[in-house]
């Protein structure tokens, strides 16, 4: 019986879920866009919030339920004008419902104050809608109206069982390549033609399993518009978010990745980008700033870009900035110069406030990013605006790899980081440490990987170089073998090597063995680190 209320309630919070999140979703557009049948959309999705709730005996969330259908029948039905506060009610009455929802699923659906006050001052909504106008006899109850249109059909799938579909369709490539050898050694010309029929099937079957892991990124942008509501009211700004490229598709893992930065980056957006409409008016522009979000994909990588036409960044300010850092402004390129909102504790805001102003946000936006194996870069024109972009891999699961070999170990760069390749010259094989090569006339530092992870021994052959780029930083990586490139099933390290300096996971070799996958951005910040 336990394991039925765990399923039941599992059931209810994936539904439930998805209902506030289209009641929320409604809401906004309903300010900016007044229309019927959305309203009448919202007035479906919370009667059957309210009967989940009923069927399940959750009477907190019950009675703020039937408030809520109360209110957008009124509306409805007596065809009155939605503004602004009853938008705002209806948005608080779905955090609630929100905040009961994670009480239940942790065994406390708790009633305190803040609980009884929205039941108020709901009812209250509806005391002075009934006074407005008198209710039309013939008007037809809103229960009885046949609903428009039905939801798409959907498939849900725990994404544990996923993952475990993509590791098992990449160890059994793993297995195809190793067969694939042992036939290329003999006479077998038949069962290569099998294998090559098989090595066919199995590339369909791993890009089916792909594109269930894929699920577009609107649900993920559209939570937002409630983002850019709520903040510009705190700050009395007005402002308005388009969505693009709502349809484009990414893995889910990315999806709950990006959250955390396009959030930091629409709060950003608005408390530092956008002015007053007093301030745009003065400088000619639409007293509604604009922000724009949109995706799109390139080849192998999701691209999302945060554009706003707000005061862009001020130069000044963070050369003022850099100096109480240590560095040299006048030695650094206007890129390099916006690059710096990315630093630990910077921040160009006059004062903290509840919003930014700690120097934090951009950093964990960089952060956040990077444990995606993505980049991110700002652009800033001065009174017209700031675009940042997000540059991210459509999927966490497998990658194109590149070994290489250290002694007798075999390590993966991601290949997507790897420039080229070229001999060690001959006056740097076999000498400890890190150094700087001229490379086509521009200088390369480079580093041992070998010194980097702690590789015992001495090369017993000649060195070749790696050179690795990502995000403006290029750098050299010393190894003993080039092994090549071919795909990778990326999995996660052990809670023992999870901190190792340098590796970002694992994955099954061609041979059967480990192999680590490196971390490039820490081996590029190593490498560059003694020349600064």
């Amino acid at each position: 019986m336990e394991l039925e209320r765990e399923s039941l309630l599992a059931t209810f919070a994936e539904e439930v879920g998805d209902l506030l999140s289209e009641i929320e979703e409604a809401l906004v557009a309903l300010e900016e866009h007044p229309d019927e049948e959305r309203l009448r959309s919202i007035f479906r999705a919370a009667h059957t919030v309210k009967g989940a709730a009923v069927a399940l005996s959750f009477s907190g969330m019950s009675d703020v339920a039937h408030l809520l259908e109360d209110v957008l029948e009124l509306l409805l039905v007596r065809r009155l004008p939605v503004v602004d506060e009853h938008v705002t009610l209806l948005l608080s009455a779905v955090d609630r419902l929100r905040a009961l929802m994670a009480g239940i699923l942790t065994g406390q659906e708790l009633a305190d104050a803040a609980h009884e006050a929205l039941l108020e001052r709901m009812r209250a909504c509806c005391d002075v809608l009934r006074l407005e106008v008198a209710r039309p006899a013939q008007a037809p109850h809103l229960e009885e109206l046949p609903a428009t249109g039905r939801r798409g059909r959907t498939l849900r799938v725990d994404v544990d069982k996923l993952d475990r579909i993509a590791t098992l369709t990449g160890e059994l490539a793993i297995a195809h390549a190793r067969l694939a050898r042992m036939l290329a050694l003999g006479e077998a010309e038949q069962a290569r033609a099998v294998h090559e029929e098989s090595d066919r099937l199995h590339e369909a079957l791993r890009e089916e399993v792909m594109h269930v892991r894929m699920v577009p990124v609107g649900p993920l942008f559209r939570q937002h518009l409630r983002t850019v509501r709520d903040l510009t009211r705190v700050r009395r700004k007005w402002a308005r978010l388009v969505l693009e490229g709502e349809d484009v598709e990414v893995d889910t893992a990315l999806v709950e990745g990006l959250r955390e930065p396009l959030l930091h980056l629409v709060r950003n957006a608005v408390d530092h980008g956008l002015e007053t409409p007093d301030e745009r008016r003065a400088l000619g522009k639409e007293a509604c700033g604009s922000l724009r979000l949109r995706a799109w994909h390139e080849p192998g990588v999701l691209l999302v870009e945060l554009a706003d036409d707000g005061r862009g960044l001020d130069h000044e300010r963070l050369r003022a900035r850099a100096r109480a850092f240590g560095l040299e402004p006048e030695l650094l390129t206007v890129e390099a110069l916006e690059e710096l909102v990315f630093l630990p504790g910077l921040s160009t805001a006059d004062a903290v406030t509840e919003l930014s102003g700690r120097g934090v946000g951009m950093d964990v936006v960089r952060q956040s990013v990077r444990a995606l194996r993505g980049q991110v870069s700002v652009r800033s024109t001065p009174g017209q605006g700031t675009t940042v972009t997000l540059r991210v891999p459509l999927t966490l699961a497998t990658i194109q790899g590149f070994a290489v070999g250290v002694g007798a170990e075999t390590y993966v760069l991601p290949l997507d980081a790897v420039q080229e390749c070229l001999a060690l010259p001959s006056e740097s094989q076999g000498l400890g440490g890190s150094g700087v090569l001229n490379l086509r006339g521009r200088g390369l530092p480079f580093l041992r990987l070998r010194e980097a992870l702690g590789v015992a021994g001495a090369p017993d052959g000649r060195e070749s170089v790696v050179v690795l780029s990502e995000g403006g930083t290029r750098a050299g990586l010393v190894v003993d073998a080039l092994y090549g490139e071919g795909p990778c099933v990326l999995k996660p390290l052990g809670p023992l090597f999870r901190h190792l300096p340098g590796v970002s996971g694992s994955t099954l070799l061609g041979d059967g063995r480990v192999g680590l996958v490196l971390d490039v951005p820490s081996l590029l910040r190593s490498a560059t680190r003694p020349r600064r």
